[in-house]
Formats: structure tokens, C-alpha cells, sequence
């Protein structure tokens, strides 16, 4: 169904009978970790090709009940989005560019045959879930709640075509700092035998199935101590492309900030494009370009790379501190701490986000 005949966005609201007390809730969110807890709320909406995009609504949060046959479970037909709701210091809670997820994850749909959700739709699911859960932002420090939309295929059927009943779900989770140790260095694992996406498949497609293809080399940098990995192209082994949940970027010793160019096979990053953006506004010149591993590793060595660092909705601006592989490590952030251009670009970016700043990019959607 097209975006012209999809009804105009009106869900119905059942409360939940048994939300959390006061004190239960409060708890919570006095140390909400990441992605542990999630709020009294959620919501849904179903399309089939014959009545399109229709039931929106907000329920109670609870199990899905999914026939075994559903085929999703079979055939991996599913997308997601992850972006944050922040509190201000007026009451007011806002959205970080919530259209540019709905965007995207119109695209990632397309990618996977799966139906495209209107714009208004997308934010306005956003929008409602956030009203009936209100009370589940946290305030404080940099805490948020984490919205996680997500699609997938719920028709029951065996067979591999794209699904003729689709499900769309948002759900949210207050969220504190994604790594415990706070904005320090993290280690990164350089995996040399697996590719994150190879050309002309998912890479650029916010799909579960990326991210489980990441969780094996994911295992195997935990067992070398590191927290993320770092993957190279699938042709060449040799240029740098993402982490498993994160875009990267090198800060030259001249202050030019480079970050892999986009190649069908790296996710387009909405955090990453604003930080293009944030960076050109401090003054520094910003390329996209292939970037190699032998580019990384030298450039660190000698000096000219002097600071790197990754982003993602969920992390913000994470420095890098040790890349390793068997045989070798180096280490851009010998002093265990943040560089002075990774710091300056994440607290540009979190001073809009959480109202401190100017938002000269009307980034910024006030949710209620």
C-alpha cells in the first residue's frame, strides 16, 4: 500500500493494569544499565497487501505470541531502528532526528522486501509510546530512553518469499551509559576471517541478520579482552569498513577527520552523518574516503593518526584505545584517556541532544 492511501495515523491506547509502582519504577531508573529493563508500554501495528498499514495502537508491554511456523524464524525478514528520547531541564522531552530513522528504516525495508512505514507513522508511534510512558525517562547525568522500533515477517507459512502479514513494533528501555567504564578507550578486536557484509548483500540495512553475523568474531574479541570489532571489506581484506554496532573514524595530525567512505556494505550511521556535520562546524576539514587497515595501523604508529574514535546511537562517541590482532596491538589513546577532538565533537553533539546548545540544525523534534 502505498504512503498516499495509508490512513492517517490514529492508534488507540489501552493502559496497562499492571504498570510499575512509583518505588519499583524509581528504582529502576536510579541504575538502568543498558538494554535491561523496559517500560509498562508498546506498540503495534499490523500491514497485509490487501488493507496496508492499519491497527496502530499502544498496549501493554508483554510477550508476542508467534505460531512455530512464523516466518520470521525461519527466513530472518525482520528490520530495526534504535534512537533515544532525552529529558531537558524544562520537563520537556525531545527526539534526536527521528526522521531520519524513519528514512532509514524505509530503506532497510526495501532491502528486505518488507513493507515501508509512512514517516508519520514511524514518529508518531514514537511520539505515543513515549506519552504513555512518560514517566520511564530518566533524568540526570547523560541517561535517555532508548526506543527500539522494529518489522518483521508474521505471516505462519514455509516457503521463501516475502511475507504477506507484517508486524511493526516499538518498545522502550531506559538506558545509561552503553559501556560501564563511562567514556574511556575501549580495545578493539581487528577480525581477520570474517567480514561483517560482503557487496551487494545487507551491510547498508539496519537487519538482525548483520548483527548475528558479528556475534562469533564478537565472541572472539571478548576472549582477547576487547569490547567491539573492527571489520575489514569482504573482497580485499584490507579496508577498514565498521564495527559490529558502530561507525569509525581516524583524526589526523592536522585536525582532518577521515571516516570510511559509504559502500553499500557500511550502515549508514545517523549519528555518523551528524557528526560529519558538528565537525565541519569546529573547523575541521571532514573526508570520506577507503581507508586501510595498514592505514590505521601505520598512521597511529607514526603519529599521524592521533586520535580515533567511534559512534553509534546507542554509545554516542566512544574513543578507541588499543586495536588488536594476532601477532600485535597499537594503542591511539596511551594515556587512557579521551583525545581533545573526540571529546569536543561528542559534547557537541550530547549539549543538543540534552538542550545545553544551540540547535542550529533543527535536529531536535519535542516528543511531549
Amino acid at each position: 500500500m502505498s504512503a498516499m492511501t495509508t490512513p492517517a495515523f490514529s492508534p488507540t491506547i489501552q493502559k496497562n493494569p499492571n504498570a510499575r509502582s512509583d518505588d519499583e519504577r524509581a528504582a529502576i531508573l536510579a541504575d538502568p544499565g543498558f538494554g535491561n529493563h523496559f517500560t509498562d508500554h508498546m506498540f503495534l501495528a499490523e500491514w497485509t497487501p490487501d488493507a496496508g498499514w492499519h491497527d496502530p495502537r499502544v498496549v501493554p508491554y508483554g510477550p508476542l505470541l508467534l505460531d512455530p511456523a512464523t516466518a520470521v524464524l525461519h527466513y530472518a525478514q525482520e528490520i530495526f531502528e534504535g534512537l533515544k528520547a532525552y529529558a531537558h531541564a524544562d520537563g520537556s522531552v525531545w527526539l534526536f532526528r527521528p526522521e531520519a530513522n524513519a528514512e532509514r528504516l524505509q530503506r532497510s525495508a526495501r532491502r528486505l522486501a518488507l513493507p515501508e512505514l509512512p514517516v508519520e507513522w514511524f514518529t508518531g508511534s514514537v511520539r505515543a509510546l513515549i506519552e504513555a510512558d512518560r514517566e520511564w525517562v530518566p533524568t540526570g547525568g547523560e541517561r535517555s530512553l532508548y526506543l527500539r522500533p522494529f518489522m518483521f515477517a508474521s505471516e505462519v507459512f514455509l516457503g521463501v518469499r516475502p511475507s504477506q502479514h507484517v508486524t511493526y513494533s516499538v518498545i522502550a528501555s531506559p538506558a545509561g551509559a552503553y559501556f560501564p567504564g563511562g567514556v574511556k578507550p575501549v580495545d578493539i578486536w581487528l577480525s581477520s576471517e570474517y567480514s561483517r557484509a560482503g557487496a551487494g548483500g545487507t551491510g547498508a540495512a539496519k537487519c538482525g541478520g548483520n548483527y548475528a553475523a558479528s556475534l562469533l568474531p564478537q565472541q572472539e574479541a571478548a576472549e582477547n579482552g576487547c569490547a567491539q570489532v573492527a571489520f575489514l571489506d569482504s573482497v580485499e581484506h584490507r579496508w577498514v569498513e565498521e564495527l559490529g554496532g558502530m561507525n569509525l573514524y581516524f583524526v589526523q595530525s592536522d585536525g582532518t577527520i577521515v571516516t570510511p567512505a559509504l559502500s553499500g556494505s557500511i550502515l549508514e550511521g545517523i549519528t555518523r552523518d551528524s557528526i560529519l556535520t558538528l565537525a565541519r562546524d569546529l573547523g575541521h576539514d571532514v573526508v570520506e574516503r577507503r581507508v586501510s587497515i595498514d592505514e590505521w595501523r601505520d598512521g597511529v604508529a607514526d603519529g599521524t593518526i592521533t586520535e580515533v574514535f567511534a559512534c553509534g546511537t546507542a554509545a554516542v562517541v566512544t574513543p578507541v584505545g588499543h586495536l588488536k590482532w594476532r601477532g600485535g596491538e597499537i594503542d591511539s589513546a596511551p594515556d587512557g584517556e579521551p583525545g581533545k577532538v573526540t571529546s569536543e565533537i561528542r559534547s557537541a553533539l550530547v549539549d543538543i541532544q540534552y538542550g545545553r546548545a544551540e540547535d542550529r540544525h533543527g535536529w531536535m523534534t519535542r516528543a511531549v
